[in-house]
């Protein structure tokens, strides 16, 4: 029996229309992977972000605050 792999879907992190201290929530259980790729995202948009894995209303994910 094979198994089907499931991809993690696209994500488009909202950088561009946030304010210094405004945040987003991604939920997944993937946390290590996904503090990777918003740190990258950001990165190349040259914006400091704060990530912090959080668990909101029962749903595990990582929080993205923009600092600048």
């Amino acid at each position: 029996m094979s198994k089907t792999r499931v991809e993690e879907p696209v994500w488009r992190f909202p950088f561009i229309g946030m304010g210094v201290g405004e945040s987003f929530f991604i939920p997944t259980n993937s946390t290590e992977f996904m503090t990777y790729k918003v740190r990258t995202a950001a990165k190349e948009f040259g914006i400091n972000v704060v990530i912090r894995t959080r668990v909101e209303e029962d749903i595990l994910g990582i929080r993205v605050w923009r600092m600048d």
